[in-house]
């Protein structure tokens, strides 16, 4: 094959890798909505904002015996060149984990140099289910915790 067809076939190829994942923010549109499930005792919801202006704003909160155990704020932009999940647990200083892998209804997230998790991955299976994991290396350990979340009646 000569160098010309080698280079066409190479844009071709980036073009269609490119296509299949999240390229933008809005690209994260099926992460919108209100989310909500039940797992060993704890409610949780999951709140996202739909992608405007370039961002997604998302809240989680957990719900245990009627009384608030947990909550974070987050945000998906593009922050020092990269779309970044931007995570506050607990209204803590932010931690930023850049784009590792996209695709149509799964994106990931990674910074291996957080304590944990180092990965923030969300997928969707169905158009009113979504998927959330965290996973990392805590001490020598593999731990990880998962959520499946159902899209809130009405919306």
């Amino acid at each position: 094959m000569n160098s010309w067809l080698r280079v066409c076939w190479g844009v071709a190829s980036l073009l269609v890798a490119v296509s299949a994942g999240a390229t933008t923010v809005e690209d994260l549109k099926w992460m919108a909505g209100t989310w909500e499930g039940t797992k060993n005792g704890v409610h949780s919801e999951e709140i996202w904002t739909a992608p405007s202006g370039g961002l997604l704003i998302g809240m989680h909160r957990d719900v245990k015996d009627g009384r608030a155990v947990g909550f974070e704020f987050f945000r998906i932009q593009v922050h020092a060149g990269a779309i970044t999940y931007l995570s506050q647990p607990g209204g803590q200083p932010v931690t930023p984990f850049p784009l590792k892998e996209s695709s149509a209804n799964r994106v990931v997230f990674e910074n291996l140099a957080h304590d944990f998790p180092q990965r923030v991955i969300y997928w969707q299976t169905k158009p009113n289910e979504l998927h959330a994991r965290i996973e990392g290396t805590l001490g020598d350990k593999l731990e990880s915790n998962e959520w499946v979340w159902t899209k809130r009646a009405g919306e």
